[in-house]
């Protein structure tokens, strides 16, 4: 038997995962998309998604193509033939920002191919474990390694961008390096008036293009960093939906549904809903019999408390029963930690650190079966 402590007031996000869990060689988790990511996600925090968001971060869609250097009559002056060097290099340096461009246009096609594909086989999965499925099914568990394979893609094209940044930032450089020396021709001795002229035009021109190369890396570093965050959420999303489908239960399914959640009705909820007191645990789980199914409404019962305040720690208590004999409160301690171990390494599954996590173990008058009480703090 399951008790609830629920809390009220949830305000802001829901999320239905938590952040990667550790020591799983696989992972997997489900729901919709949050995008951008929240404080907590980016310092690894459980967060909780909307159950309204559904797309992958939108790239960006600016096209940046430059124009090419004006031509001017030669001078036949030292200074005319340096504007010419440096007018044949603007030339180069715009080419390559046209490859850039060219190159950012097929990644972003690419990246937005690979997350439709993701996204139509995580729902895939997600489908068949809301209908319901035996434990560990095969056919979900290669639907699952399908999501991975295309998650690992984005990834890649994480990379991709990467690379590319870094090759628009040389030239970024070398731009720099044109313009200061451009400057510096002016004061060259031996110039005419055409010189100076055409020098004024060419350097205009060389603004204009580092002006390109900068709203290149902007955008650039925008795509990379929505991209980078969303990944990061959807390994946390595979995580949960990997333990979903070792259950054969769709983990967040009673939030996603709105449905509501198991009947309140213990000492330990306040009445109405209201928030946990100090001292009061959040969840009751009763050993009371064998196989006690508690995964799913312990999993909603935390995201509740997690929207409420998502930096909590918990602390989960073995209670055994007091006034046993020696001999039977040893053998029902070590059922109690048991069970209390289960239930950690439960939460663990669901995404949460075991750094947040304590473990812990008591007696009660005021109970005749074992009890694994979860607290908030």
């Amino acid at each position: 038997m399951l008790l609830f402590a629920l809390l009220s007031g949830c305000s802001g996000t829901a999320d239905s995962l938590w952040s990667s869990m550790s020591g799983k060689k696989s992972a997997g988790g489900a729901g919709q998309i949050a995008v951008p990511p929240s404080q907590g996600e980016l310092a690894g925090q459980p967060v909780i998604e909307s159950a309204a968001a559904g797309a992958p971060p939108i790239l960006g869609n600016t096209n940046f193509s430059p124009m090419g250097p004006s031509q001017g009559a030669p001078t036949g002056t030292m200074v005319g033939q340096r504007v010419i060097q440096l007018r044949g290099e603007l030339a180069a340096l715009n080419t390559r920002i046209g490859q850039h461009n060219t190159h950012l246009q097929e990644l972003r096609a690419v990246t937005a191919g690979n997350a439709q594909r993701y996204h139509g086989t995580v729902a895939a999965v997600t489908a068949r474990l809301q209908l319901g499925t035996t434990p560990g099914n095969p056919i979900v568990i290669n639907q699952w390694n399908a999501a991975q394979a295309d998650l690992d893609r984005l990834s890649s094209d994480i990379s991709s961008l990467n690379g590319l940044s870094n090759a628009v930032a040389e030239d970024a450089g070398m731009g720099e390096f044109m313009l200061e020396t451009a400057r510096a021709t002016y004061g060259l001795a031996g110039a005419i008036d055409e010189d100076h002229r055409q020098l004024g035009i060419l350097e205009d021109e060389t603004n204009r293009s580092l002006v390109l190369i900068q709203r290149l890396l902007g955008e650039l570093s925008q795509d990379i960093s929505r991209q980078t965050a969303y990944v990061g959420n959807e390994r946390a999303r595979l995580t949960t939906l990997a333990n979903s489908i070792n259950k054969g239960v769709m983990y967040g399914e009673t939030l996603a549904s709105g449905a509501s959640l198991p009947p309140l009705g213990s000492p330990a909820a306040m009445s109405g809903g209201g928030m946990a007191m100090a001292g009061r645990p959040l969840v009751v789980i009763r050993f009371d019999r064998a196989d006690v199914d508690f995964e799913q409404p312990l999993y909603s019962a935390l995201t509740r408390a997690l929207e409420s305040r998502p930096d909590a720690r918990f602390d989960v208590v073995s209670v055994v029963p007091a006034g046993s004999n020696a001999s039977d409160m040893r053998r029902s301690q070590t059922q109690s930690r048991r069970n209390a171990e289960a239930v950690m390494a439960s939460i663990a599954d669901m995404g949460l650190p075991a750094s947040r996590l304590s473990i812990s173990s008591t007696t009660s008058g005021e109970i005749s079966s074992n009890e694994v009480r979860v607290y908030m703090r």
